[in-house]
């Protein structure tokens, strides 16, 4: 069988397009890869790809990684600005012995080699929002946000993980969060299973969430009870650490297909499909240290499209 889990309502038609290729038999790297080059295309998501917002100086730099299970091969981008597929570098990255994790100018470079398209990915909606958060009393990196991240089986058993990112608005030049750490933002072994993260990448560094999630799912846990597990110590130590904890949201499916996805927050979404069903989006509901989950409504999906490509105007 196939299954393919993803973070966030933006990775539906990513979904929906690679469940085809997997019906017919395709692979989960090239699923994964398509899936992903979707959202980044899309200008109306303001935390991937195109559209992406700004680090303070107003350049998008992008993140992606991405983990085949069965190869062990991983390939990873930080900081890369003016290529329009992080992802799709990435992938290529992962096919490396050495030298498979770039970032900055080493990263472009190698893109730049390597025929990937050069695109100016700051875009006019993007620039509004930058304008708009530099006049503000008090200037802070927004905290909460959403990476798109993959996890895929397919008919062969192959197990993909992968993300992509602008990172955290506002954030410093040069800062990269958890979607491009191998072990923190995504991991698979496709003997158990694939996880991958998204929320407030300094924190879910602290756990190398998606690697513990695969590691408790190799010593017998469910991916839902992995994913729980995994989400709530970590927000418990940073508590009693520190006294709080940023967003933290991790999906995850194991080698049978079977999915979990676990958040400290209240409005985390995602997307599961299979061989026997269709792409659904899902809201996740936070009930102790448990999470359960329903399918989204029609209205719930109507307002989400509605409230990401109303019109902008600058703030005068």
């Amino acid at each position: 069988m196939w299954a393919m889990i993803a973070t966030w309502r933006m990775a539906l038609e990513g979904v929906t397009h690679a469940s085809k290729m997997l019906n017919e038999n395709e692979k989960v790297d090239d699923a994964i890869e398509q899936a992903i080059k979707i959202v980044e295309d899309y200008p109306y998501y303001k935390s991937v790809g195109y559209g992406g917002l700004p680090n303070e100086d107003m350049e998008v730099e992008l993140d992606a990684g991405f983990m085949n299970g069965t190869t062990m091969g991983v390939g990873a981008i930080g900081a890369i600005q003016n290529f329009a597929n992080p992802i799709s570098i990435a992938r290529r990255l992962s096919l490396e012995t050495t030298n498979s994790v770039l970032v900055g100018q080493g990263a472009e470079k190698f893109a730049r080699e390597h025929g990937f398209i050069e695109k100016n990915m700051l875009s006019d909606r993007a620039i509004i929002h930058y304008k708009n958060r530099k006049k503000e009393e008090e200037l802070k990196p927004y905290i909460g946000h959403d990476t798109v991240g993959m996890v895929g089986l397919d008919k062969m058993g192959t197990i993909v993980s992968a993300t992509s990112t602008s990172g955290l608005f506002m954030k410093k030049k040069g800062r990269i969060g958890d979607s491009p750490i191998v072990g923190s933002g995504f991991y698979a072994d496709s003997n158990v299973g694939g996880a991958t993260a998204t929320g407030l990448g300094e924190d879910l560094m602290k756990g190398c969430v998606s690697y513990e999630i695969v590691r408790l799912m190799e010593q017998g846990y469910s991916a839902q009870q992995a994913c729980e597990t995994v989400v709530f110590s970590l927000e418990k130590k940073l508590i009693e650490r520190r006294g709080k904890a940023g967003d933290l949201s991790v999906i995850a499916i194991n080698q049978k297909g079977e999915f979990g996805a676990a958040s400290n927050i209240s409005n985390f979404s995602f997307v599961y499909a299979s061989e026997s069903q269709e792409p659904i989006v899902y809201l996740v509901t936070r009930e102790g240290d448990h999470c359960t989950y329903a399918p989204a409504t029609k209205e719930w999906l109507d307002e989400y499209m509605r409230t990401r490509t109303a019109p902008l105007k600058e703030n005068l």
